[in-house]
């Protein structure tokens, strides 16, 4: 894994923005509904070109395939792994209990309707999960960003994501009558052994490993929000340790972790303190840890890793550009976020400046205009330029 040894570095989390007729074929793949297969491939291509075009024309360093190929960034492992069936509906966010107003806002842009993609009425475990052996899924995608990556220059480092065995298994959840999972804890440990397959195929292939693991911080308003917090770090623990299962053959400098709240523009006045977190997320054999620092709730939040030092074998990539506000940073403002965590932090070195979660972690659930996300991976780059000569003095 890069460092930035003599400027900042940047980077982003994963999901980006998806041509909307690729949305559309997505989802219609996801819900089973009839559509041309060839037409999607084609889509797929299309999207994933434009994705890479569009990470080198912003400026951004190390860069993926924008998750182009996926309906979600959890809910695409379905089309992956057997084991899933039926439907099952989520607890609601406890901002969707405690502002019923917002509720009904949010309801007309992520609910449940055979236009949009499954967020809140997904598939559940029915029986046994396994991993394709064939593969078939990741290789595919792999193809397609590496067939593109050829067409450009080469940037300094890419990344593939992949859904943590903790995000599939509270998106996905345990049928109660499964019959090869009586616990929750056998459920996350069989799903860890599965999605070893997809890590280290992407390994493999030369890229860095992101494992989005969003319910390291957001199961606390979900899953867990009328739990006491003990409850829901003892299942923190429980998913770093299917990770750290999971990564068994990998070297931790190949692996960036990114944890998040949920990227709902929502309140999130029940968000758990990320210093409650970082004693746990630690644990965890990677490389870099993806944190959201650059929205109005998680900003001021920057100074826990000075108060919790980040491992010395750890970079931080500091969320710095909001992805649920139209509002388009500053230059300055993204300068000023990215010298707060190196003063955090104590380096300089181990810090790539990044966004606070994905653009489009599923295809028809964006909360950002697509021109607008693109302008906000340039500011990131400005921003990091603008750091730069603050921090290196050239």
């Amino acid at each position: 894994m890069k460092q930035s040894t003599d400027r900042i570095l940047t980077t982003h989390t994963g999901s980006l923005p998806r041509p909307q007729s690729l949305s559309q074929l997505l989802v219609r793949r996801e819900k089973r509904a009839p559509f041309d297969a060839a037409a999607l491939e084609r889509e797929i291509a299309a999207g994933v070109a434009a994705a890479v075009r569009g990470q080198i024309d912003a400026g951004l360093d190390i860069i993926n395939d924008g998750e182009a190929p996926r309906v979600g960034f959890s809910t695409y492992i379905i089309e992956r792994m057997s084991g899933f069936g039926g439907e099952q509906r989520r607890k609601p966010a406890l901002d969707m209990q405690r502002f019923p107003g917002y509720a009904d806002h949010m309801a007309r842009q992520i609910g449940a309707a055979d236009d949009l993609a499954r967020v809140w009425d997904t598939a559940e475990a029915q029986d046994a999960v396994y991993y394709e052996d064939s593969l078939a899924g990741v290789t595919a995608e792999l193809d397609a960003f590496e067939t593109c990556l050829a067409e450009h220059p080469a940037p300094t480092e890419t990344f593939i994501t992949a859904a943590s065995p903790g995000v599939v298994t509270t998106t996905m959840l345990r049928a109660e009558n499964n019959p090869s999972y009586p616990t929750d804890r056998d459920y996350v440990l069989a799903v860890a052994e599965q999605m070893k397959k997809e890590y280290d195929a992407i390994i493999a292939r030369g890229h860095l490993l992101q494992l989005d693991a969003p319910d390291l911080a957001m199961e606390r308003v979900i899953m867990f929000g009328d739990a006491p917090l003990g409850d829901f770090l003892d299942r923190v623990a429980l998913h770093v340790e299917a990770i750290n299962l999971a990564l068994a053959d990998i070297p931790p400098e190949k692996v960036r972790l990114h944890v998040c709240w949920g990227n709902w523009q929502g309140p999130h006045q029940d968000d758990v303190p990320v210093a409650e977190l970082l004693p746990i997320l630690y644990q965890a054999k990677v490389g870099a840890l993806s944190i959201p620092l650059g929205n109005p709730r998680h900003e001021h939040e920057t100074v826990a890793f000075k108060h919790n030092p980040l491992p010395e074998h750890m970079v931080l990539l500091p969320g710095v550009i909001d992805v649920t506000t139209n509002y388009l940073e500053h230059p300055e403002v993204v300068a000023n976020r990215i010298c707060a965590s190196v003063e955090a932090v104590g380096s300089r070195e181990r810090i790539i400046a990044g966004t606070d979660c994905g653009f489009g972690t599923f295809a028809s659930y964006e909360f950002v205009a697509p021109d607008v996300a693109w302008a906000k991976l340039g500011t990131l780059a400005e921003g990091a330029a603008i750091a730069s000569t603050r921090l290196w003095g050239h």
